[in-house]
């Protein structure tokens, strides 16, 4: 994978030049049939001297639509916002092919307002994909995920009206258990389910575990069903590419076809910043017929959405370059590493993924005074916890790490 690294200034120059292209609502010609506009004057002034050397807040008072999906045209969904709108494309494109390695030119895709809409969008896409190509009813599809899997899932599967099966992880290494694969999908196929979207994690919310995308596309294969494996990357997408230079989760894997991926996590971008991303021949299943008033037609869950998100994405990737992210992840995991190495001499049990910044560890071995003084996160709220997890992130001080370790030293010390 590689992209070029811009400067500060180039950074500013492209975007500037891109909002240039944009419609200028306080410009000589003006947009009657469009109500967006751009924000509010007495709490969003345009003129803000601080504006000329900010280019996101510049496009976020200019407030574009990038309504639609780009990557189908390289026309303008909305001729109004050409010059943003096809920085999105742009990005797009460059998450896909270079640190996803797909083809050239054979993704669509769209910048959603998180993982979870990306997640929905998925199943909505292969539920319509399964009825129109191979008839199947609503009642025969299903799907499918680990118990580690984000809360997406079950409320994608809820709003769709589709079957949950739900499989059993192993606790120690959190991979699906094949006990728990054989016997659930062969009861759905006894119970009239033919067709699977499979959910494959690249790194769960709670434990940064990554499920075995190659053994689940050998298994369904195998199993003589019809099925699309979906990757929910939001939180590894920009992390494990650059830190797993054998990773199975591309575009290259024939068993993968769409993927999730967050910017408001790893990339640091504002919230409201999810990727989709899929292969070329399936968004059309969910391609909105109705909204004729919009040139290109709609294919997303949100519809209008803020084409500053997409902006900001754009100029996180630009600013590092493809080598400035591979050393920036690289150093998260050097940090991780380091941890799990002080903790391995205090005997202390946890899980983490190598090529992840994610450690959980047992609560057996945290107090709830450790956990409620350096904000861990436990698998639960409602019942006691199993788990407590740390997230080694650029904004975590080495200070605050060393505090911790000393602190959950001396108790397992004085327990002893």
């Amino acid at each position: 994978m590689f992209w070029k690294k811009l400067s500060h200034e180039e950074v500013k120059k492209a975007v500037f030049e891109a909002l240039d292209q944009n419609h200028n609502y306080r410009g000589e010609y003006p947009a009657l049939g469009v109500p967006g506009t751009y924000l509010d004057t007495t709490e969003f002034y345009h003129d803000a001297p601080f504006l000329k050397d900010a280019p996101f807040m510049s496009v976020m008072v200019r407030n574009p639509n990038h309504i639609g999906i780009h990557t189908l045209s390289e026309e303008s969904v909305l001729d109004l916002f050409q010059g943003t709108q096809k920085i999105e494309r742009e990005l797009i494109n460059l998450v896909a092919e270079e640190v996803f390695t797909g083809e050239k030119g054979q993704q669509d895709g769209y910048v959603a307002t998180g993982g979870t809409e990306a997640n929905i969008q998925a199943m909505w896409v292969y539920r319509n994909f399964f009825k129109a190509e191979f008839g199947a009813k609503t009642e025969e599809i299903a799907v499918v995920y680990s118990s580690d899997s984000h809360y997406s899932m079950p409320k994608g599967a809820n709003l769709l009206n589709l079957h949950n099966i739900i499989l059993d992880v192993d606790e120690e290494t959190r991979q699906i258990t094949q006990e728990s694969l054989e016997n659930s999908i062969a009861e759905a196929k006894e119970n009239g389910i033919n067709y699977f979207i499979v959910i494959s994690n690249l790194s769960t919310t709670m434990f940064g575990s990554v499920d075995d995308v190659n053994r689940l596309g050998d298994f369904f294969t195998n199993a003589n069903v019809t099925f699309r494996i979906h990757v929910d990357a939001a939180y590894g997408g920009f992390i494990y590419p650059f830190t797993d230079e054998e990773s199975a989760y591309t575009f290259k894997n024939p068993y993968i076809t769409s993927f999730a991926s967050d910017g408001h996590k790893m990339l640091q971008t504002p919230y409201g910043t999810g990727l989709f991303l899929i292969r070329k021949g399936y968004i059309h299943h969910v391609c909105t017929e109705e909204a004729q008033y919009i040139p290109g037609k709609d294919y997303t869950l949100c519809g209008s959405r803020s084409g500053a998100n997409a902006v900001s994405m754009w100029m996180i990737l630009k600013i590092h370059g493809s080598e400035g992210w591979k050393y920036k992840m690289a150093s998260l995991c050097d940090r991780t590493e380091r941890i799990c190495t002080r903790l391995d001499r205090m005997g202390v049990k946890y899980f983490r993924n190598p090529h992840l910044n994610i450690i959980t560890i047992k609560s057996e071995f945290v107090s709830p005074r450790i956990a409620k003084k350096y904000n861990l996160v436990a698998d639960s709220y409602e019942f006691t916890p199993k788990w407590y997890k740390i997230v080694v992130m650029h904004h975590v001080r080495q200070g605050i790490l060393d505090s911790f370790l000393m602190d959950l030293e001396g108790e397992l010390v004085s327990k002893n």
